[in-house]
């Protein structure tokens, strides 16, 4: 089936994280999109109930969308940690509590992977991006970006667990690289490949 494409006008970017907000803004920067966010028009983040990225993606996407009445994009992005079994996973943000204390959830992270008694240092951040239209229409892809952590953390850039990640062939962490750079190269970035190959037109 082909996808349905978009291009141009308003588009709701279902996100409260200004971090986040910022970063999705300047990859739709080409696209010449009037990109709102969630909290400019003052929409209520929904409960991420979905048991995959992709699943909670496409729910706060399509929430966004019929409250908003334009189309509207969702991520849902986390660390994936091979040591932990994946986590946390889908639970990344639930992991910073609701002060959204990530340098507590680095230490979580740290900490658990203590209690392995692994030397496996190895993880990858995984980004879920949906477009919706208000009338319910839902396109999805998906994107990572594979590493390994480091401790202690390292870099004021960025946001979340940047600090801890250093991608495959790079020494810098997330937190230390320029956000250009950054960008380039991220699990957000495979993933708007992914989107502008098959939805996104300039």
């Amino acid at each position: 089936m082909t996808a349905r494409m978009l291009a141009g006008g308003k588009l709701a970017v279902a996100s409260h994280n200004a971090g986040k907000v910022r970063e999705i803004a300047e990859l739709l920067a080409p696209f010449g999109f009037e990109v709102l966010s969630a909290g400019d028009l003052g929409l209520d983040e929904p409960e991420e109930t979905g048991a995959t990225f992709r699943a909670n993606a496409e729910l706060k996407a399509v929430a966004a969308a019929r409250a908003a009445g334009v189309p509207a994009l969702a991520d849902d992005s986390g660390l994936e940690v091979a040591a932990l079994a994946g986590a946390p996973g889908i639970y990344s943000a639930r992991w910073a509590g609701e002060e959204r204390d990530f340098a507590a959830a680095m230490e979580r992270v740290r900490r658990e992977m203590v209690a392995t008694g692994t030397i496996d240092t190895s993880a990858r951040f995984v980004c879920a991006l949906s477009v919706a239209w208000p009338d319910g229409h839902v396109e999805t892809v998906e994107g990572d970006v594979k590493g390994r952590l480091v401790f202690p953390p390292r870099g004021a850039n960025g946001f979340g667990y940047d600090p801890i990640f250093v991608a495959d062939g790079y020494k810098q962490t997330f937190g230390e690289m320029d956000p250009a750079a950054k960008h380039a190269i991220s699990h957000r970035a495979d993933a708007f490949r992914r989107l502008t190959a098959g939805v996104l037109r300039a």
